[in-house]
């Protein structure tokens, strides 16, 4: 069984990556020096690399779901969100205007700043998609988010393993008051005002 963090990255992968290594899984996080078979639709590299690991987070995993479902059956897959003002905010925050081939294949765009439109309804809209895909496995699909206060019961139910005796490893929380004029702002101009 392979486990699947299928989250967009800033949705809590790091927490879920300190988590499952906490629970004994050999964890694989972002590989984005896979972006240029990716954009030749060669998942080759993408299959040797899952071979290696009991478990994966960031990218390009979410992208490819369906493609890891089916190559992969009994896998697990978790599903991390965020709200989305907070998940576009660190989005902005943390990448800004430097660019990368690997959010260029999963966005059409290399870096958020200036794109947060397009950002934002490619994260509601894979959301979306994978809670429809998962519809009617709901064994196979669980959906957290650390803001909302979810953590080990909700972990360790799905994987069908002990609670251990340790605080939740909550990775990389911001301030994100600071970021909350430039959302504030940012929400204006898409109203149009």
């Amino acid at each position: 069984m392979k486990i699947f963090c299928i989250g967009y990255h800033k949705t809590g992968t790091t927490s879920l990556d300190a988590a499952l290594r906490q629970l004994g899984y050999n964890v694989c996080g972002a590989e984005t020096g896979l972006a240029a078979t990716l954009f030749e639709n060669n998942l080759d590299p993408v299959w040797e690399l899952v071979e290696e690991y009991d478990a994966f987070h960031d990218n390009p995993w979410a992208v490819l779901y369906k493609e890891l479902d089916e190559q992969y059956p009994n896998s697990k897959f978790i599903l991390t969100t965020r709200k989305n003002d907070a998940w576009l905010n660190s989005i902005v925050r943390h990448f800004g205007k430097t660019h990368s081939e690997m959010r260029r294949w999963i966005y059409g765009v290399g870096f958020p700043k200036g794109n947060e439109k397009i950002y934002l309804e490619k994260y509601v809209k894979h959301n979306a998609d994978v809670k429809s895909y998962f519809e009617d496995r709901k064994d196979d699909l669980l959906e957290v988010s650390w803001e909302e206060g979810n953590g080990w019961k909700e972990l360790c139910r799905f994987l069908e393993q002990p609670i251990p005796d340790l605080i939740f490893p909550h990775q990389n929380r911001a301030n994100t008051a600071r970021m909350g004029k430039w959302w504030k702002t940012f929400k204006r101009k898409l109203k149009g005002e």
